[in-house]
């Protein structure tokens, strides 16, 4: 009975399942490093010379090969292997379509119409594979009817589309982009994994596969309130009359920041900070007063209470007292965060030109019966073409030997 239990727990959630994916940046790579980390299998297919244009990304280390391997490629593709064919060669789109039915999923994430343009969209995909789950993420998705259509997208287009840098735009200043962390692509990247899962789940009931269709616009409009909190409920966004106190205050070591957006909030904040007169206040009487007194009443409060204090003695009281409070950390602080650590959330990949390795993300969904592997580096450029090739298609030295000298394949 315990070996049983020991075998299920060394079994992952998708294990079996394989993916076969023409991806680059970040949005579908994000998805699929998602899903083999849960278990699947992945085989990324990039073009023989450039590769996923994510590994031109900056910073960068270098492969064996001296080729540049960018920050970005390095985040989203590990536990992968890359299997190098030009798409703009008949004979190329002829290995792809032949190694579609060899896989359960089949994903892309170029510009809306690019894939079918190119011989492996959906309909020449399904043609081969009827079952397919076909994953395509975009900057505004496949429906014709969307006047967005045929524009290409990064994460800061779409993000400013949804209306989150007009939002924050201060009085007087254009509204500023801010792709840190890039919310269009992870966001499009999650809802894109859901997606698969749920038409696996689907397939599973009743043998057919479908078509996803993600788009990042949608994902970004999603993630965030700006739609349902403000202009659904006739709330006109204007500088200093949001929702509450929700900013960076100053510590004697650093800033940490504050979300007050409950009256009984406000009112144990200002017993806190030694200030408990401020909670009967007038001007205190509505959140939309904390913002219009923050920088002339409440902020000389709360800093000058914070002033001799420690970040972590300042988190630590609010904490206590029930408020969500934080620090706001610099990037050194956040390699060296314990709860990070705990969590085993920032993982080693290649060494840096220094010798240091660089870090990425771990894997940030923990399951309780399945314990988490160690992460399998990003592969070389087209590092496992001869061997999918022979072991998916049958395909001989000769053949792959004729294929690279025309360019159809990439080096091994």
């Amino acid at each position: 009975e315990q070996a049983v239990e020991d075998d299920c727990r060394r079994k992952r959630p998708l294990d079996g399942i394989r993916i076969l994916a023409v991806e680059q940046m970040a949005a579908l790579p994000f998805a699929t490093q998602l899903l083999a980390r849960l278990g699947a299998e992945v085989v990324k297919v990039e073009h023989p010379t450039t590769g996923d244009s994510g590994r031109g990304s900056h910073p960068a280390v270098a492969d064996p090969d001296g080729r540049p391997v960018g920050a970005t490629f390095l985040r989203n593709n590990l536990n992968k292997r890359s299997l190098a064919i030009d798409l703009k060669q008949p004979e190329g789109v002829d290995l792809v379509l032949r190694l579609a039915p060899r896989f359960d999923v089949f994903g892309e994430n170029f510009r809306a119409g690019t894939a079918a343009r190119l011989g492996i969209g959906y309909e020449a995909v399904r043609a081969t594979h009827p079952a397919v789950v076909y994953l395509s993420i975009s900057g505004f998705g496949q429906d014709p009817a969307s006047p967005y259509r045929d524009m290409g997208a990064y994460a800061a287009i779409v993000e400013g589309m949804s209306g989150i840098y007009e939002y924050k735009r201060a009085p007087g200043r254009p509204p500023a982009a801010n792709p840190v962390g890039a919310l269009g692509d992870i966001s499009s990247a999650l809802f894109g994994a859901v997606g698969v899962l749920a038409a696996l789940r689907h397939r599973d009931h009743t043998g057919v596969g479908q078509h996803i269709d993600v788009a990042m616009l949608d994902a970004t409009v999603a993630m965030t309130d700006i739609v349902a909190n403000f202009q659904s409920l006739g709330v006109e966004r204007e500088w200093g009359s949001g929702i509450g106190i929700v900013e960076t205050f100053a510590a004697s070591d650093g800033h940490f920041v504050l979300q007050c957006v409950r009256e009984h909030h406000f009112a144990t904040l200002c017993t806190e900070i030694g200030c408990p007169e401020l909670a009967d206040d007038k001007r205190f009487a509505t959140r939309a007063g904390w913002q219009d007194h923050l920088d002339d009443v409440l902020r000389p409060a709360i800093e000058s209470w914070a002033s001799d204090r420690s970040l972590a003695e300042v988190v630590g009281i609010l904490s206590g007292a029930g408020m969500a409070c934080g620090p706001s950390q610099t990037s050194a602080q956040v390699v060296a965060d314990p709860h990070l650590a705990v969590r085993n959330m920032l993982v080693e990949t290649l060494p840096s030109d220094d010798g240091n390795p660089v870090l990425v993300p771990g894997n940030p969904v923990k399951l309780s019966e399945v314990p988490e592997v160690p992460d399998e580096r990003v592969p070389w450029l087209g590092e496992h073409t001869d061997r999918v090739l022979a072991d998916e298609l049958g395909l001989g030295a000769d053949e792959l030997t004729d294929l690279r000298s025309r360019g159809v394949i990439g080096a091994t």
